[in-house]
């Protein structure tokens, strides 16, 4: 079956929204300056749940990156353990969105 031009355009743009670019070398040098990797990892669970569990949890959620940015900002306890997560109220919303962006990509180091 072959797409007409339009067609094909349509489905670029509403797939579009889905997809989140991830500077991955700004991501990690944020969560290294935010403390984040004293109690995260990407794949081995620390104090807190690797980044690939986190991910993995929120795979196809609607919402998701606003859901973890702001679990990141607010911090909490109980949805992966009782152990609390400090909150980031210092971090501005796109810094906020590039962490939880990259989380939910499985923190990948590229």
């Amino acid at each position: 079956m072959l797409f007409k031009p339009a067609l094909l355009a349509a489905s670029l743009v509403f797939l579009a929204p889905m997809s989140h670019a991830v500077d991955a070398a700004a991501a990690k040098a944020l969560a290294q300056k935010s403390a984040c990797l004293s109690c995260h990892a990407v794949d081995k669970k620390l104090v807190g749940p690797s980044y690939k569990d986190v991910a993995a949890k929120h795979k196809g959620e609607a919402g998701a990156l606003d859901k973890v940015a702001a679990r990141i900002k607010s911090g909490g306890s109980g949805i992966y353990g009782p152990i609390p997560m400090p909150p980031q109220p210092n971090l501005k919303d796109d810094e906020l969105k590039l962490l939880a962006g990259w989380i939910l990509a499985g923190a990948p180091d590229k």
